[in-house]
């Protein structure tokens, strides 16, 4: 997977979000997501507790998440599609701020992926250590003061949306001679720990002392990773299992229900048809892009439209192939580009609108997928488990999962509540 892009610098044009942290703590500036409470709706107390420097805030429970529900006996799996962006910025193509919008119009939630050298402007870039290179090294670069407050003003909508703003670390680094596949245990920490704060400390960096904090307290938001070209996964694994992580999405998988890996929940990206070839396809633009116009970002520009087509139509065949079979969960990788002409995002454009406005499809984040996978009965996931790629159940959903289900544990997402 190639470096994801560099924040452009100075080619941002928004203005800085100037909310106040009062506005962030009810609710009722738009910026912020939300157009007040409801009419007749009492006024929402104020909850904000700043962390550190202000970068980051304790505001309450994330708005937009629902609860997660065991299925009952005989129940069909809703089919979830994950959705999610390495490296997530927003620059001068905006697509930040685009796919925040196509979400909310097919009532879908996606996760961002942070590149944390995004939070740190080009003057500072020596704070960055990262593991075998020297101080302020980056293959994606780092970004200005204006990008930085475009970008968190972005985190800070999607969050309030309900989207995961998850991590894709720092420099970017790939291949041979220091690259992330090369990294020990204690080198992926050090990386995490780095990524962490950048974003805890941005206004630090900035001196943007004034603008509004991000709306979470990243130490619990982040719970989950892809590394730079899915590379190093096994190292990391281990270093986010101990950090408490409680997934990846890093490998590459079959279609088919996952399972958990060093106590993480392995949440990779999959195989899916590549209309006109015999082989499969990865579910991530940029592997799409590779077996259609090589490492060319800009390839003959008369094939734009097809290769576009060529990718959405592969990610609604594995669709297709999960919503009438196994309903595992589909699992999307991309990245904010204008590769051959932007027809890689049209392409997702595409895919969301056909797909999240289905019955009984769930678009989430990798988040509210964990929860929901927590909240089940392990023997009916292993149930799952036993099903191939785009195979359904021969006698049907209802016999397949009849068996009763053991009760959830105390504490798990979507037990029942505890009576007093």
């Amino acid at each position: 997977m190639a470096a994801t892009q560099r924040i452009a610098v100075g080619a941002v044009a928004a203005a800085a979000c100037a909310a106040s942290v009062a506005g962030c703590a009810t609710g009722t500036n738009s910026e912020l997501g939300t157009s007040g409470p409801r009419k007749g709706a009492p006024a929402p107390q104020s909850v904000v507790r700043l962390i550190g420097d202000g970068s980051t805030a304790y505001t309450g429970a994330q708005p937009h998440l629902p609860r997660p529900e065991r299925l009952k006996a005989g129940e069909k799996p809703p089919q979830f599609v994950v959705f999610s962006w390495d490296g997530a910025g927003e620059d001068s193509q905006k697509l930040f701020s685009h796919f925040r919008k196509v979400a909310k119009e097919n009532h879908a939630t996606m996760t961002y992926f942070l590149s944390g050298v995004y939070m740190l402007p080009e003057e500072k870039r020596d704070l960055y250590r990262p593991p075998q290179h020297s101080p302020g090294s980056s293959e994606i670069g780092f970004n200005d003061e204006q990008g930085i407050a475009d970008t968190v003003k972005q985190l800070r909508l999607a969050w309030l949306e309900g989207n995961e703003i998850g991590t894709h670390f720092n420099g970017h680094f790939c291949g041979p001679d220091g690259g992330v596949g090369e990294w020990s245990v204690a080198e992926w920490k050090s990386e995490i720990a780095q990524a962490e704060r950048f974003v805890k400390t941005w206004k630090t960096n900035t001196g943007m002392k004034d603008a509004a904090p991000l709306p979470f307290d990243y130490d619990k938001e982040l719970i989950g990773a892809r590394t730079p070209c899915l590379e190093g996964q096994k190292n990391f694994v281990k270093a986010a299992s101990q950090l408490g992580f409680r997934y990846d999405t890093s490998g590459v998988n079959d279609q088919v229900w996952p399972k958990k890996r060093e106590g993480l929940w392995d949440l990779s990206m999959q195989l899916v048809p590549f209309p006109g070839h015999s082989y499969e396809q990865l579910t991530m633009d940029y592997n799409f892009m590779v077996n259609q116009s090589g490492t060319s970002t800009q390839g003959d520009p008369d094939k734009y439209e097809y290769w576009g087509d060529q990718m959405r139509d592969g990610l609604l065949q594995g669709f297709n192939r999960a919503y009438n079979g196994n309903r595992a969960p589909l699992v999307i990788g991309n990245h904010f580009e204008s590769w051959n002409g932007g027809t890689y995002m049209r392409a997702v454009d595409d895919v969301v609108a056909n797909v999240c406005n289905k019955p009984d499809v769930r678009c989430v984040s990798f988040r509210q997928l964990a929860d929901w996978l927590d909240a089940q009965d392990p023997q009916v996931l292993a149930r799952l488990r036993t099903l191939n790629v785009g195979e359904a159940p021969r006698q049907g959903w209802e016999s397949f999962l009849s068996g009763r289900p053991a009760p959830a544990p105390k504490g798990v997402p979507g037990a029942p509540a505890v009576r007093q």
